[in-house]
């Protein structure tokens, strides 16, 4: 993510660590990139899911003074930053893009436990994990639909130009 870019970059968040990619996210989004990072229900935390869900609970009884939004740098950041649960239509069609220093197979020793945001706020009352896994299948049938006919217009092209090929040359002797 070394390069600036006016599109915003599309990152998926599925087995990500979400203290790794945050901070990479803050820093490109307080330098001026958009970001759009989708599937965030499957960012991963380090640790056990009940030493995550204490956290969490503990987390709940804090006052929270840090509010990033109240200076204008800040807000600036948080209006080139979008997130979404799953993989909402205008960016399902669009490349989605991975942050290497931020997955948990190249970050985490193996064997380590971890847990999903999705199973962790689905414990602690978030109430749309069935929607959202609804409309995942429905995304990844039709993907998978957009993928079987986009092979088959590449073999119909390749069948074509191999047809072709002997008419090549007849062109090429008459000059085109």
């Amino acid at each position: 993510m070394a390069t600036f870019s006016s599109t915003p970059i599309v990152i998926d968040g599925k087995g990500h660590l979400l203290g790794r990619l945050a901070s990479i996210i803050a820093k490109q989004i307080l330098s001026g990139q958009k970001i759009v990072v989708v599937r965030c229900e499957e960012i991963n935390i380090s640790g056990s899911f009940f030493r995550n869900k204490l956290r969490y609970h503990n987390f709940l009884h804090k006052r929270h003074i840090v509010n990033p939004k109240k200076s204008a740098r800040g807000a600036a950041a948080l209006e080139r930053l979008k997130l979404f649960e799953g993989v909402p239509p205008p960016y399902d069609r669009k490349k989605r893009m991975v942050v290497p220093e931020a997955l948990r197979v190249l970050r985490l020793k193996p064997g380590r436990k971890y847990c999903t945001v999705k199973r962790l706020s689905h414990e602690v009352g978030w109430g749309y994990k069935d929607v959202v896994d609804r409309l995942e299948e429905k995304r990844k049938i039709k993907a998978q639909a957009f993928h079987e006919r986009k092979i088959a217009a590449i073999k119909l092209r390749q069948k074509a130009v191999s047809d072709a090929s002997p008419s090549f040359g007849k062109l090429a002797e008459c000059g085109y």
